[in-house]
């Protein structure tokens, strides 16, 4: 028989499996770490980009409050345009109701005027004056374009006191109405001659009424309706003033 000595082999055998279980638990303390690295990787990743979510986010709103405020002006700025033109809509009803009244006195205010003037192309005068009341009822023409018919006429009486004129027209001399030319220079000086250029007038203001001039003083009045007719130049004339005093 052989003794044998199994001590060291069991040494071994234990040693063996100590180192074993060493290897097993150093590799799961390396899957751990790992695992533990992955997750810690996962979570700096999950923290990166919440970060620039945070960040993109916190940009947007910031952008959104510049918007805001954009339209916070906006809104502001119309409000006060609204109100604006409130105001002046306020306005333009006070100045309507107050340029109604003031258009019909002018028109009666034009009216005495020729009524009270020499007779300086009176019907052309009424035609346009009648014209403008009927105007002043008629809904389609605006209270501007009303006004601005006014005051034309107002500046067509303005120019027969400045300007040398002629017209056809009725008067009626010694009882009779008949057609005659007619000159005017502004309102100082209104005659008359027959067609025929035989018999001649002046506007007597005082009285009213034609007064029938001699035939020199026709001459003149020949000449002067020469220069009316743009058939002779401008020049001295000797002619009856139809003036009252005071004018």
């Amino acid at each position: 028989m052989v003794t044998v000595c199994i001590f060291p082999f069991l040494v071994t055998m234990a040693f063996a499996d100590d180192l074993s279980q060493a290897n097993t638990l150093e590799k799961k303390n390396i899957s751990e770490s790992v695992k533990s690295q992955q997750r810690i990787n996962t979570s700096s990743d999950r923290s990166f980009t919440l970060k620039a979510d945070i960040e993109s986010l916190e940009a947007e709103v910031a952008s959104l409050k510049i918007y805001r405020d954009h339209l916070d002006s906006l809104v502001l700025s119309q409000q006060q345009e609204l109100s604006s033109l409130d105001d002046q809509l306020t306005q333009i009803d006070i100045t309507k109701r107050s340029v109604v009244p003031l258009m019909y006195r002018m028109l009666d205010s034009l009216e005495s005027s020729i009524t009270n003037d020499k007779p300086i192309r009176p019907e052309a005068r009424k035609a346009r004056l009648n014209d403008l009341k009927s105007m002043m009822s008629q809904a389609n023409v605006s209270d501007a374009e009303k006004y601005r018919r006014i005051l034309e006429a107002y500046q067509i009486e303005l120019d027969y006191g400045i300007k040398l004129g002629s017209f056809k027209g009725d008067i009626r001399a010694d009882g009779i109405t008949r057609e005659a030319e007619q000159l005017y220079i502004g309102r100082a000086v209104l005659v008359a001659r027959s067609l025929d250029q035989q018999k001649f007038w002046s506007w007597n203001t005082q009285q009213k009424q034609w007064d029938e001039l001699s035939s020199a003083m026709g001459s003149e009045i020949n000449k002067a309706f020469a220069i009316a007719y743009k058939q002779a130049s401008p020049n001295i004339l000797t002619l009856p003033v139809s003036l009252k005093e005071g004018e």
